[in-house]
């Protein structure tokens, strides 16, 4: 017998969201395995972000259900919030901080002891060619090292899905080269990705699920 396919480790169905009269998210559905990516795709307003607040819990849909490891998205809930990490929007920073210890900061809160903490910070600086910025704090960088910096704080901590809104926002086809290849790393590491774009570049290279959003009449 074939192999059963894996259950999906995001599920989405007929997902709307009404606030205050506006309709800013109309009958999403979709879903992806563990292992492989989802796109999102359409023009502005046509509700990714939105939907990406959805699956991260901070958004509750006004229809429709939604399913992230099994459970409801709930940001509130510690079990949650381990297996899912978000970039939507920029990433809050210590800003007393360099960036290879705001990368230790994270690993150390979702607890990797120090040594790990450590080592998984520098791996991330290297493979995002952010080795030069490790000494510098947040404030600053560059609106392109601050996107990397931000991709890298968010692959700091433990997840199984990964959320990320336009990750391509401000970066040059050489950094978009770098990201692409981090992000594929997780993905065949096991990690369910969905992640929002308008760059056909990094959808083609990762996502083998696609969801065409319309923005709502």
């Amino acid at each position: 017998m074939p192999p059963r396919p894996a259950a999906p480790a995001v599920s989405f169905a007929d997902v709307a969201v009404l606030r205050d009269d506006v309709l800013m998210l109309d009958g999403a559905s979709g879903g992806v395995a563990p292992g492989r990516a989802l796109a999102l795709t359409g023009r502005n307003g046509a509700g990714k972000t939105t939907l990406l607040r959805v699956l991260a819990g901070m958004v509750a849909p006004t229809v429709g259900s939604v399913s992230v490891m099994g459970r409801v998205p709930d940001d509130r809930d510690r079990r949650f919030r381990r297996s899912l990490a978000a970039l939507i929007g920029p990433p809050q920073t210590a800003r007393d901080l360099t960036v290879e210890e705001n990368l230790r900061f994270v690993a150390a809160t979702w607890g990797a002891r120090a040594d790990a903490a450590r080592a998984h910070g520098r791996a991330l600086l290297a493979s995002l060619a952010l080795e030069p910025l490790a000494r510098r704090y947040p404030h600053e960088l560059s609106s392109g090292q601050a996107q990397l910096v931000g991709i890298a704080m968010t692959l700091s901590r433990p997840f199984d899905v990964l959320l990320l809104d336009e990750p391509e926002q401000r970066l040059d086809p050489e950094r978009l080269g770098l990201v692409i290849d981090v992000l594929a790393a997780r993905r065949e590491e096991g990690a369910a990705i969905v992640l929002a774009s308008h760059s056909p570049v990094l959808v083609d290279a990762l996502a083998q699920e696609r969801v065409h959003l319309e923005a709502a009449a």
